[in-house]
């Protein structure tokens, strides 16, 4: 925008409020500087100084980020720096480093346009993936991409240069180092065009506890450092030069929300039950050790979905059976004597670490990942079993099968564990002969079969995410069909019942690990449709659980009732909605 006077003139925004809390204050707009790669033709002989100048960028390059995590890790504000593992995981990645050397060796080309384009093109194949983590890795790729290539060029890295007064961060986007060294005491809330849940913005928000919204598609071309801005985080709203009416009365939400959110955590050692007694497993979903200390914080009754992929992309390879069996050791003591759902390996296959050249595929969303990669890999998936049943001699581990869509691949997952036991036996190694096993229902094939799915497992787990996404035909990352992502779809909620009454019928719980659970006002629903467990995010605990406590188990029912017989997801949440507000209204201050 141009330096003359604007019309000071109040524009409202949406986006996904990734970060709860309310904030006013002065927006700070960051302006990214563009790196310009210069291409060229190198000699044979000069293709070992390019190799070496990579060596170099490399080497200096992990020193940097290793002294960003030191920095990190001494900062009062900020106990957890893993957010840059992904750094470190895809300079630790040789196949990353070799592909840029052949594309100097083989193709002639200087370091800097090597690196740029072998960078994109792995940008590109994780921006493919179905899953919303590794898509968010994306990020960690051409931000270490820019950094090589600084170092490549001899440029300073440039910081950002934020203000000293307190200030409302605005962004295209924030590269993982950036939003590594913010400050909590400077920056009162984040703000930005692109991004996800599970974005760097959006971790590094939470951690600091500090209100933000991403995904607002324009705001750093609409706000300008000074302008003022008002933040909700809840309900992913931001005003730009709010009105004084606004000012006011978003004054009054917040005080209101700070007082609920005092009152829920009242609830941390309260059970998840109606107000009749009917009693509902409250878990969480984890992907790390760290998170350990959330899990009890919040009051969730165990982990209801660990997710191993951290393991991988944490590493970049597929850990060993010794280093797997410790971690799932230290969750399950640290956890016991609450359950602990490990979930196998639920991964693409674009880029794996026992089959690198697996090749790529048109469509992701229905290829070659999860149960049917680990099938494929023996080996690999029976070590993982291995390592879950060393762990479950602790006495409180589940295990848990991605991806099901036919009972075939439970049955030759169960073929696998039991080798697996076989051998521990052989070695006499500790484990539980009784490990409960089930399986994530997932896609429509699998919950109209649960009846079948049943007679082999012990119990199930509903991801709602590709559920809703595979029964309704809708990519849930596409903003052009996003609308039409309807969890409360009445085709949804029937194959949530069917799978819940095929389970009960033949003797299994069911729960329910997907988003829709983490939603209060869904709550009471999912408990009329006679979800046994919900899994949530750690933070998503106390409004679910309060939720839950304040109706009935009738209500609850006659409630699915309704939603079973509606014509429209609109209608079933406009029902959802009116119960709560009768039962529980301070829920309606927090969504």
């Amino acid at each position: 925008m141009s330096g003359n006077k604007r019309e000071k003139r109040e524009r409202v925004m949406h986006g996904i409020g990734v970060s709860p809390g309310v904030v006013v204050g002065p927006a700070y707009v960051l302006v990214a500087p563009e790196m310009r790669v210069v291409e060229r033709e190198v000699s044979a002989g000069e293709v070992p100084g390019e190799i070496a100048r990579l060596e170099e960028a490399l080497i200096e390059t992990r020193r940097q980020i290793k002294e960003i995590v030191r920095n990190l890790e001494q900062a009062a504000e900020v106990h957890n720096a893993s957010i840059l593992d992904a750094h470190l995981m895809v300079l630790d990645d040789r196949a990353f480093v070799e592909e840029i050397i052949r594309e100097i060796r083989d193709r002639s080309r200087n370091v800097e346009a090597a690196v740029r384009d072998v960078s994109e093109r792995y940008a590109s194949v994780l921006a493919s993936v179905e899953d919303d983590y590794l898509r968010e890795r994306v990020a960690d790729v051409r931000d270490v991409a820019r950094r090589i290539l600084r170092n490549v060029s001899g440029d300073v890295e440039p910081a950002v240069h934020a203000p000293g007064y307190r200030h409302v961060l605005v962004a295209q986007d924030l590269a993982p180092s950036d939003t590594a060294g913010l400050r909590k005491d400077k920056v009162l809330a984040l703000a930005t065009d692109m991004g996800s849940p599970t974005s760097h913005t959006a971790v590094m928000a939470r951690a600091l506890e500090i209100p933000a919204i991403v995904a607002l598609h324009d705001v750093s071309e609409h706000a300008e450092t000074g302008d003022e801005i008002l933040i909700d985080g809840n309900k992913g709203v931001l005003i730009v030069h709010p009105s004084a009416e606004e000012l006011e009365n978003y004054g009054k939400v917040a005080e209101a929300r700070r007082s609920i959110e005092r009152e829920l955590s009242s609830l941390r050692q309260e059970r998840a039950e109606t107000v009749d007694g009917h009693r509902i497993v409250l878990s969480a979903n984890v992907e790390g050790p760290e998170e350990m200390d959330a899990v009890a914080h919040y009051g969730a009754e165990g982990v209801g979905l660990f997710r191993t992929e951290f393991l991988y992309l944490a590493s970049n390879r597929f850990m060993n059976e010794d280093e797997q069996a410790e971690v799932y050791t230290q969750v399950a003591s640290r956890l016991a004597p609450d359950p602990v759902i490990i979930r196998t390996l639920d991964l693409g296959g674009d880029k794996f670490p026992f089959d690198a050249r697996l090749p790529g595929e048109l469509n992701p969303f229905l290829g070659f990942r999860s149960i049917r990669l680990m099938l494929s890999h023996p080996e690999e998936f029976r070590g993982q079993l291995r390592a879950i049943l060393r762990a479950s001699a602790v006495g409180n581990v589940r295990i848990m099968y991605p991806l099901i869509t036919r009972v075939e691949e439970v049955v030759q997952a169960n073929a696998l564990l039991e080798e697996a036991k076989r051998e521990l036996r052989a070695a006499g190694t500790a484990f539980d002969p009784d490990i409960e096993v089930g399986v994530m229902i997932e896609v429509p094939s699998a919950a109209l079969s649960a009846d079948i799915i049943a007679g082999e497992v012990k119990f199930f787990s509903l991801g709602t995410n590709d559920l809703v996404q595979y029964t309704l035909a809708v990519d849930r990352v596409n903003e052009r069909v996003a609308n039409l992502y309807e969890p409360t779809h009445p085709a949804v909620l029937k194959l949530i019942r069917a799978t819940v009454d095929a389970g009960h019928e033949k003797g299994i719980w069911a729960g329910l690990c997907g988003e829709m659970a983490a939603n209060p006002l869904i709550a009471p629903l999912l408990v009329g449709l006679g979800v046994d467990e919900l899994s949530v995010a750690p933070s998503a605990v106390p409004p679910v659980k309060d939720a839950i406590r304040s109706v009935t188990l009738a209500e609850a029912r006659e409630l699915a009732g309704e939603a079973l017989a509606s014509r429209s997801a609109g209608d079933v949440l406009t029902r959802c909605r009116q119960l709560i507000g009768r039962v529980a209204p301070e829920i309606l201050e927090l969504v």
